[in-house]
């Protein structure tokens, strides 16, 4: 297990970049709503201005947080599944519902991670001149 500070910087613009993809994928072919798709991708733009204001203040990045992580794995699984419950049949139907299942709670952490890291922000830049 290597951890590396290009590491640390690629992966997270990874997820955002495979959760993105997936999402238009998704949208494109009805199976998720716009409504969605927009939910998920506003949280990432206004992390990506936090970021900026951050980064102009010297700060390259916020350390990750459990629940950040939870929210990707639970968006990860949701995403294949949700694709598998685009057809027809038990297996479809199960997909789907445990699909939505992920994508809810992964949806709900997603955001619950942008408020904690928007708290780490708001303390990080009281505390830097």
């Amino acid at each position: 297990h290597q951890i590396s500070r290009v590491g640390q910087l690629l992966d997270p613009v990874a997820d955002r970049l495979y959760i993105l993809a997936t999402l238009i994928g998704l949208l494109l072919r009805g199976i998720v709503p716009l409504w969605f798709v927009l939910l998920l991708v506003s949280r990432d733009l206004i992390m990506s201005v936090v970021l900026a204001v951050l980064k102009r203040r010297g700060v390259t990045g916020l350390p990750v947080h459990f629940v950040g992580k939870a929210a990707t794995f639970c968006l990860l699984y949701a995403f294949p599944l949700l694709l598998l419950g685009d057809g027809a049949g038990w297996l479809a139907d199960t997909a789907k519902v445990v699909g939505w299942a992920f994508a809810v709670w992964g949806t709900a952490l997603y955001w619950w991670a942008a408020v904690l890291y928007i708290g780490q922000a708001r303390r990080i830049m009281a505390a830097t001149p």
